[in-house]
């Protein structure tokens, strides 16, 4: 059986659930895939394996790095299993990229070359956000893109983590993302704005379209 129950993150409502195995999503309200493997059938009560998450959310949205793991059981297969392994040894506020994720992956297979792409959707695929950390994954160059749960979470669990973000942007398609209305309230942003790392003439096509929609992206 799987049991669910809610819990209240300062980036939004996160929904929990866990059999009697290990915890088997944690997905933010509204994200892509959500609850996408939650059966029917399921009871909507907090169980140890929920209660241990919750103490582990609590200490990582405190700022802390949890020094301990709640069991994880995330349906998935052989391929999706193996690179969310590899998303758990990631340090805390660290990034790495799809293309190393991919070269990781040919090196334990033995072969010479593993898609990238192909790591990208298990990595998006992910059932357990946060905990197994695809928030940490980056395009190439230090491009943020690509995370469920929107582009404004994704950098404020980086922010969090205090991850060295010198070398990361944004691209035009991130900022037509649906969480972009949040996303250039974000220090990150509004730092790289400042910088200059946003030309409003490289972005313009992208950045209209949220101004046309009420929101205002230059001062």
């Amino acid at each position: 059986m799987v049991y669910t129950c809610k819990y209240k993150s300062p980036l939004g409502d996160i929904l929990l659930a866990a059999d009697e195995i290990g915890l088997t999503g944690l997905w933010f309200e509204g994200q892509n895939y959500f609850a996408d493997t939650l059966p029917n059938e399921h009871i909507q009560q907090e169980t140890e394996i929920l209660t241990e998450t919750k103490k582990w959310l609590d200490m990582y949205f405190a700022g802390e790095e949890p020094k301990f793991t709640p069991h994880l059981h995330p349906a998935g297969s052989e391929f999706r299993q193996t690179v969310w392994k590899i998303l758990l040894q990631i340090p805390y506020g660290q990034t790495i990229s799809y293309g190393a994720i991919a070269r990781k992956m040919a090196e334990m297979k033995k072969i010479s070359h593993m898609s990238a792409q192909a790591v990208g959707g298990a990595v998006g695929h992910n059932k357990i956000s946060i905990i197994i950390p695809c928030h940490r994954v980056v395009g190439a160059n230090g491009n943020l893109t690509g995370y469920a749960g929107g582009i404004d979470k994704k950098i404020s669990l980086l922010e969090l983590e205090h991850a060295d973000m010198r070398n990361l942007f944004i691209n035009s398609e991130s900022l037509s993302d649906p969480g972009s209305r949040n996303l250039i309230h974000s220090p990150y942003f509004q730092a790289q704005r400042r910088s200059g790392l946003f030309r409003q003439d490289k972005y313009q096509a992208s950045c209209g379209r949220l101004e046309r929609s009420g929101v205002r992206l230059w001062s």
